[in-house]
């Protein structure tokens, strides 16, 4: 799945989740599905700051180069 089918994806499991009619062994096997795709999420965005980053370091033109954002 693309980012943003998996973002979807983990946006309709979170809805379930909320609804308070789901059965809680439901639940469970939905809560695992979310956690399975925050991780692959996470780590598709990471990849994603570390090109950009390149991309930006090797730039001349000073309207890419940022400074780096620090993490809260």
């Amino acid at each position: 799945m693309s980012f943003e089918e998996d973002l979807k994806k983990l946006e309709q499991l979170s809805e379930k989740l909320k609804d308070e009619n789901t059965p809680i062994e439901e639940a469970i096997k939905l809560f695992e599905e979310a956690s399975r795709i925050e991780k692959k999420l996470s780590k598709s965005l990471e990849e994603l700051e570390r090109r950009v980053e390149k991309v930006t370091s090797e730039s001349d033109d000073p309207i890419l180069k940022t400074e780096k954002i620090e993490e809260e």
